[in-house]
């Protein structure tokens, strides 16, 4: 199998939010295991957010339904407005 073959835009994106959700582990257990980095707080409304949006992309590529295309637009755009919100009360 060729690279053009193996890589698909669904496969693709499927490594990047394989990648994200490896990546917010280990910010996680580097934090729990050392005390140092950056709190679970600070970026988990952020991470969550750009899941959200991959997910999203993932199911317009995918052809499924428009309702959960939507579905995830609108748990980003909750994600995103709460960190916001969170930030801006300090």
């Amino acid at each position: 199998m060729s690279w053009g073959e193996w890589l698909t835009p669904e496969r693709l994106i499927t490594l990047v939010i394989s990648v994200t959700l490896l990546e917010g582990l280990g910010l996680w257990l580097y934090r729990a295991r050392t005390g140092k980095g950056v709190p679970g707080s600070e970026f988990i409304a952020n991470w969550v957010s750009g899941l959200c949006l991959m997910l999203a992309l993932l199911s317009a590529v995918r052809g499924s339904w428009w309702l959960w295309v939507s579905m995830w637009l609108l748990a980003s755009g909750l994600a995103h407005w709460s960190d916001v919100w969170r930030r801006w009360q300090r």
